[in-house]
Parts: C-alpha cells; structure tokens; sequence
C-alpha cells in the first residue's frame, strides 16, 4: 500500500499527475491497480534550485511515496523513469520538474483504518 504526495503549483494537472504516479507504481512494482492512496497538493509553496544541474521552472512536481520495505534499486529506477514518462505524456510536465523521493518502512508502521495495524 504505497501513500503517495504529489506537491504541485496549481490544480489543473493534479489528476493527471496522480494517475501518471499510479500507473507508474502498477508497471514498475506490481502494485494492485486498486491500491491508490494518494494526497494531491495544488496550493503548494514550492521552493527549489537547479541543483545538480537540472533547471526546474515554475512547472517543477515533487512527488513522495511512502511504502514498505521490499522494492529493488532496479525496480526502484524504472519507477522514477516510468513516472517522469507518464507525467509528461499525461500532463505535459517536462521529465526534468519531476522530483522524486521514496521512504520506505515496516509492516508495523501502517494502519489502514479502524486503530488497527492491519499488517502487523
């Protein structure tokens, strides 16, 4: 059950970049399709610099997943190919605003309802 945050400056390519992330997140991990739990964020403040010598613009998308622990390096890296080709394809975002970070935890450190760690 990834939880996904996309930060964004306006709200006319929020759904589109979540279905991109989601449909990345299917291909590259094998999540089930109905495994979508994700906070979409138009009304960002978003700060940001061309570090490592990628210039972002006023376009630039972060995107946070949050799962558990499990996921290879290779597969980790065709996920955040996988979501920079979906969200230019889907929303028109330039592969370079696409700013990707993955934490990833335990069984335990999920509930998904009900006080409950479903997991555990």
């Amino acid at each position: 059950m990834p939880f996904v945050r996309i930060d964004a400056v306006g709200t006319d390519k929020l759904e589109a970049l979540g279905n991109a992330v989601h449909d990345a997140m299917v291909e590259a991990l094998g999540i089930p399709a109905d495994d979508r739990f994700q906070v979409l964020n138009g009304g960002a403040t978003l700060k940001y610099d061309d570090y490592l010598g990628i210039h972002r613009d006023e376009g630039v998308v972060f995107v946070a997943i949050t799962m558990r622990r499990g996921r290879t390096d290779v597969q980790k890296k065709s996920l955040y190919r996988r979501i920079a080709e979906l969200a230019e394809e889907y929303a028109g975002t330039e592969p370079r605003n696409v700013l990707v970070t993955i934490t990833e935890n335990d069984p335990v450190d999920w509930s998904i309802g009900n006080g409950e760690a479903q997991y555990a």
